[in-house]
């Protein structure tokens, strides 16, 4: 993805549809038996479709003092590694996270292909709950690293708000001329 595309990801709407896509995926392979391996697969190449174009449709956040936001920041930071060295501990938290996001993500893949929908459910709690601890770890991760680099910095904005008492002066001076 390029700068803009990740400033489009870091919108709400991006990151939590992306996040909903998970039982839909499943829901496509589960249901092979009933619609046959060339609807699943059809749907297949939807969600997949779906998941490439995501961070690409939606507008880029007015804010990104959120944590869907820092998630995302921190996530490209830790892609980024190679250029901006990160802490060690968190970095293999990370990796942690994402092998047993994997192991989950495999577990509901087998469980649906299979039609077992213990392993299949296993799988996505897994997946869910080890993807969003990852994440938690990417904002723990731009919050130590937002000021490691320039550009790191820059992404974050806040909305100026207007009861503060600098923009009060600027309000008041304004309504004065």
């Amino acid at each position: 993805m390029n700068d803009r595309t990740w400033e489009r990801h870091a919108s709400g709407w991006s990151v939590w549809s992306r996040a909903a896509t998970l039982p839909v995926l499943v829901a496509a392979i589960w249901l092979h038996t009933t619609v046959g391996w060339v609807w699943s697969t059809a749907m297949l190449l939807a969600v997949v479709f779906w998941l490439w174009a995501n961070p690409r449709l939606f507008n880029p956040p007015r804010r990104t003092d959120t944590w869907h936001a820092k998630a995302t920041f921190g996530e490209r930071i830790w892609l980024n590694q190679r250029a901006v060295p990160i802490p060690a501990k968190i970095n293999g938290k990370a990796i942690a996270l994402s092998l047993l996001s994997g192991l989950g993500f495999l577990m509901a893949i087998i469980g649906a292909v299979g039609n077992e929908i213990t392993m299949t459910i296993a799988g996505v709690l897994l997946t869910y709950g080890a993807k969003f601890t990852f994440l938690n770890v990417m904002v723990k991760l731009y919050g130590e690293m937002q000021n490691a680099h320039p550009v790191y910095k820059s992404w974050l904005r806040t909305p100026e708000n207007d009861n503060s008492p600098t923009t009060a002066k600027k309000t008041n001076a304004i309504s004065r001329s």
